[in-house]
């Protein structure tokens, strides 16, 4: 069956692609060096919705396809406090990555670094702190960042598990009443 192309598009438009790493290894065979490349692409809705992937050929637009692929198809959904900043703290740690996101008061933007970065623009993110501790490795990075957005919970997830109001769940420290 074929597809429409302008179905293709749309899908195309509805998230926002970054590359985040490329990187050029060498095979050494008898005739010389047989070059590859190996790219990191992080992929978002900008509502909440993100995903990662990485993809290995002999071409760099080849390599961008595979992890843009990998990476729709890994999307996942993190909540996010009025739709700008996590709902509370949060540490991830991959291999010796590990990192420290902390949730921000409206107007703080963005601070981190490269690959996290890429990943709040694509979540649709606009205050955030974040630290990276340990290993610079862009997919150590990557892998830390995502592992720690799958620990954070939104209030009402917490309070119906636990069989609770939502008003129990968050602290009086100013935090709103509903998430």
């Amino acid at each position: 069956m074929a597809r429409n192309p302008r179905e293709d598009r749309r899908e195309e438009s509805e998230f926002v692609e970054k590359l985040v790493s490329i990187n050029r290894v060498a095979k050494v065979v008898k005739g010389g060096r047989r070059f590859g490349f190996a790219a990191l692409v992080v992929v978002g809705d900008g509502k909440g919705r993100v995903g990662f992937g990485a993809g290995k050929a002999r071409e760099v637009p080849e390599a961008i396809r595979k992890a843009t692929e990998k990476a729709r198809n890994g999307v996942r959904r993190v909540p996010l406090r009025e739709g700008r900043t996590l709902h509370h703290d949060v540490k991830g740690r991959f291999g010796a990555g590990r990192v420290v996101l902390r949730a921000a008061p409206p107007g703080t933007g963005i601070i981190a670094g490269g690959p996290m970065r890429a990943i709040f623009e694509c979540l649709g993110m606009q205050d955030v702190v974040a630290k990276s501790v340990g290993s610079a490795n862009p997919h150590n990075m990557v892998k830390a960042t995502f592992e720690a957005l799958d620990h954070v919970y939104a209030p009402r997830d917490v309070a119906a598990r636990r069989g609770k109001k939502v008003g129990q769940i968050i602290s009086r420290g100013g935090e709103a009443a509903e998430a």
